[in-house]
This record gives structure tokens, sequence and C-alpha cells, in this order.
């Protein structure tokens, strides 16, 4: 994001907030920030170990199914805990949310930044959605917006996507992102939510025609699991600030426990072993993400 640009959001009184203005820092440092699905807090605890060993920022994310649990907002607060005392900038975000009610609790519990998705919608509705939690949230948290489909579930693994339900337009981004306010932008270049049936491929010139007309607000990677590690790793010099991350993390935690919980029923109900484990794998899984995105 260039400093005309922040200077247009905030005289329409869309100030970028934190989590845009860190990923433009790292941009500008030729990194992207990673970008963590956490459905619980030893997750995160694993997450932001990994983020403060390596000296990085990081995002936690909050998956919109989660945040609408009863327990939600209890959640998003004790993660706004753990980020205020993180040794490294940690931001709290809400992903892929379509109900404004949701949005603004979670905002209200201490989310500092959402993804507003309207990708279901024809592209004036997405606009406009946007632009409604653009103005109903506080001053200073970040509103990411989504342009173009991703196929694909990004809270299951067993639903394998082939074919990306539908490409970014560059066309339509310049005019997007000045009805809609939107301080980042997710896009869709061959990437999907979920598991991937075959080899994905980014489409590297699209992006960069998605870049051009951006005009330097920070572009988003959804669905980094499964990806060449080549890919993630030179997607900072394209224009990608945030890569989202999510079912590579749970499956290899999901295959750890396999084994830790037998080791712990055979160690009297040892708990905090079991816990130990869940976080040391989470934290292990982070640290090549964060390696591969943001290099020392």
């Amino acid at each position: 994001m260039t400093a005309d640009v922040v200077t247009l959001q905030q005289a329409r009184g869309t100030a970028p907030g934190l989590l845009a203005v860190l990923v433009t820092e790292r941009l500008e440092r030729g990194g992207a920030v990673a970008a963590i699905a956490c459905y619980d807090f030893t997750t995160a605890l694993g997450a932001v170990a990994a983020a403060e060993a390596a000296g990085r920022p990081l995002i936690l994310l909050v998956p919109p199914v989660v945040a609408a649990d009863p327990t939600g907002p209890r959640l998003v607060r004790a993660l706004r805990g753990l980020a205020d005392g993180a040794d490294v900038p940690v931001v709290v975000q809400l992903d892929h949310a379509r109900d404004a009610d949701l949005i603004l609790a979670t905002v209200e519990a201490g989310a500092h930044a959402v993804l507003a998705d309207g990708s279901h919608l024809s592209l004036e509705e997405n606009a406009a959605f946007v632009a409604s939690i653009v103005a109903r949230v506080p001053a200073g948290v970040s509103v990411e917006a989504e342009l173009g489909a991703l196929a694909g579930d990004e809270d299951r693994t067993d639903v394998a996507s082939t074919v990306p339900a539908g490409m970014t337009d560059p066309a339509d981004v310049a005019g997007f992102l000045a009805a809609s306010g939107a301080h980042l932008l997710a896009v869709s270049i061959g990437n999907a939510h979920g598991s991937y049936s075959g080899v994905p491929h980014l489409d590297w010139d699209l992006l960069d025609r998605i870049r051009t007309e951006a005009d330097g607000v920070p572009l988003v990677l959804h669905g980094a699991s499964g990806l060449a590690a080549e890919e993630l790793a030179a997607a900072p010099g394209r224009g990608i600030g945030k890569v989202n991350v999510n079912t590579e993390v749970r499956e290899t935690l999901l295959a750890r426990l396999s084994e830790a919980v037998p080791e712990a029923v055979g160690k009297g109900a040892d708990v905090r072993g079991l816990v130990a484990a869940w976080r040391g794998s989470v934290t292990a899984s982070v640290a090549d993400v964060v390696a591969l995105l943001d290099p020392a």
C-alpha cells in the first residue's frame, strides 16, 4: 500500500489499520506475513511460538464457524490477549465472514481485522457489502475483500479442488477497490481452499496484471496448503503480502496427535505431554511457512 493509497483511504475515513500496515511493511522488505487458521487456543500458542522464534509477525485467523460458536467471542478475546502479549506483532482476523452481525460481534470481542467475504455476490453487490462493513467497523480495523471465487472448503480436507471456480478479472480490480474501500484484496489466480486434486499452478501473469490495477493495495493468497514451496517463496516478490494456511497445519497436527494420544494414555493420562505435542507440531509447521514467506 503506497503512501498515496494510505492518504486516500484516511481521507475517506477508511484508515487501513494494523493488518494492512503490517502487511505493507513486510512487502517493502521483500516478505509476506503468514496467516494461520486457529480453531483453538493451543494451535495459536504453537503458531505464535514459531513467529517469536523467527522474529516475524503473524496473523491468527478465526474461521467463521468458530467465531459463530457460542464460545467464539471468548476464544477471540483470548487470542487478542495472546497477540497483545507476544514478542512480535500478531494480528487477530476473522476469516471469510458473510454475516455483518458476526463481523461486528467479533470485532467487538477484539479482532483487529476481518475478511468481509462477498465473493459469492455480483461484483457490485460484493463491493457494496464490503463498503458497508468498512463504514461500520471502528477506525483502525482492517477490512479484507475477496474478488473472484475460490473452489473448495477451507474447513475440510476431504473435498478436493481441481479447477478454480472463478479467476480474478484485472479489469474489475481498480473499480472494485475504489467502490469498496477494502484495505487488502484476496485474489483467485489458480489457488483453492482445502486440498488440491492434482498439481496446482498459479497464474503469475494474471497476478502481475492484478497487481498493477491494485495500485499498491496489498494482495492476499488463500489456499496455500499444497502449493509448491518455490511458488510460496516467490509470492512476496509478485505483490502477495499475506498468505493463508490451514489444511497443511491441521493434517500434520492430526497425524502427530494420532501418535501422541496413545503415548499420553500409556503415560498415565499425560495431558501436559499431549498438549506439548500439539503445540510442537503447529510450531514446526508454521516455522516452515514463515521461513518460506519471510526469510531472514
